[in-house]
């Protein structure tokens, strides 16, 4: 089992080939994209620490994205559930309506600092290309998003907010036509271009920097949770459930991240990865259902593969954690059992919404119903004095077609 390290973030339990411990992790990447990788890392590295970044950062984070998000508790499920209180992180409530403006954001900046004025990113469920077509106007820069052609198709509504904000989404047909083939088409074209382009990887996967960046920019949302509890509840309670949906994993380690020092039988974190439709063997749950280590996008990790090692196909209702993978920082807390993770189907996802959306004034996308169905689950057998946190990252405005087809019912 590894350990990590107590009071040094997360993002830095890596050695000097960037792997965390001896199996996750590392830049397995062709040689053409070994010096942009080393420019970005030398870049950020020095920026992070940088009073004047920090400043221009927080500016945008409070002025641009709105921050804090709200923390609040839902009284009506609670009640109906019995048992453990049910409390919501509302990152949904940040401009855009996802915790994906935190990452691009910063990767805006960063391409400024950089004097590039074009950048280019991967999405699935639409909200990092979204919120990076958003910040790139907000910025002055020109901006591509790579999308698989079934996501373009079930998250309509995202592709037409991109293209109004002047972004060109470039199809992709290959594969699966999800997120992972999104990642990798992202990654080809920046090969070529990375001399006048920056790219930025939506979640907490891909080679060392990008996960560092992703991790670094939404630990925001944790930030303000810790304060947000404190002021509920005078201190951290003792019994404390963080419940996250997993796909690359970017808003967990974001809600995660100010509290992964903490012992785990007082503050638990609990991932829910996608269980896919519960008649098919496919899904997109690695750290669930015992996926073997592989390379996905420059990194090892766990990977959902066949016996020749080649990717699989996933399936989930929710494009946005539709992917293979999974954040080798994920993988690091798995092994070092700081973390637990399960999953949910697409039908108990469709059910938490169902269930949430007419008890409360939440609304959240199928991405966090995942996370939501496990509360759900779990509640009903905990005493009141255990406090669960949801992060709901995601508003459900994107998903409203597959909600009106699936449940007959529009938002």
């Amino acid at each position: 089992m590894m350990k990590l390290k107590k009071g040094k973030l997360l993002i830095d339990q890596h050695n000097k080939n960037y792997m965390y411990g001896k199996k996750f992790g590392g830049n397995y990447v062709p040689e053409t994209l070994k010096k942009p990788i080393e420019d970005l890392t030398n870049l950020f590295e020095k920026l992070r620490y940088n009073k004047k970044f920090l400043n221009e950062r927080d500016y945008y984070f409070k002025n641009y994205v709105g921050v804090p998000t709200p923390f609040f508790k839902l009284n009506n499920l609670t009640k109906h559930l019995g048992g453990a209180q049910i409390w919501c992180k509302q990152v949904s409530k940040a401009n855009g309506g996802a915790h994906k403006i935190y990452n691009a954001t910063v990767h805006a900046l960063l391409c400024k600092r950089a004097k590039k004025k074009y950048i280019i990113g991967d999405t699935g469920a639409g909200y990092a290309g979204k919120m990076l077509s958003m910040a790139a106007k907000k910025f002055g820069l020109k901006c591509k998003i790579f999308m698989g052609t079934k996501d373009i198709v079930r998250q309509a509504v995202n592709c037409r907010a991109m293209r109004k904000n002047g972004a060109e989404i470039v199809p992709v047909n290959s594969g699966s036509r999800t997120l992972v083939d999104a990642v990798s088409e992202c990654m080809r074209y920046w090969v070529s271009n990375n001399d006048t382009t920056s790219m930025c990887v939506g979640s907490t996967v891909g080679p060392n920097i990008f996960i560092k960046i992703c991790a670094w920019s939404t630990a925001q949302i944790s930030r303000e949770l810790i304060v947000q509890v404190k002021k509920e509840f005078g201190k951290v309670p003792k019994k404390l459930k963080l419940i996250n949906c997993i796909g690359g994993g970017s808003s967990a380690m974001g809600f995660w991240n100010e509290f992964i020092d903490y012992d785990k039988n007082q503050v638990e974190l609990i991932g829910v990865e996608a269980g896919g439709p519960k008649d098919s063997k496919r899904h997109a749950a690695p750290l669930t259902n015992g996926a073997k280590i592989g390379v996905l996008h420059g990194a090892l990790q766990y990977v959902i593969q066949d016996a020749e090692g080649q990717i699989e196909e996933t399936e989930s209702i929710s494009a946005g954690l539709d992917y293979p993978g999974v954040s080798p920082l994920h993988c690091l807390l798995k092994d070092s059992k700081r973390a637990r993770y399960t999953s949910a189907t697409d039908e108990e996802a469709l059910a938490a919404f169902k269930l949430i959306s007419k008890l409360e004034k939440v609304r959240p996308s199928l991405e966090p119903a995942h996370a939501f169905a496990e509360a759900i689950k779990i509640a009903p057998r905990l005493n009141k004095d255990t406090i669960i946190a949801v992060n709901s990252c995601g508003d459900a405005k994107k998903d409203m077609n597959i909600i009106k087809k699936r449940l007959g019912c529009s938002l």
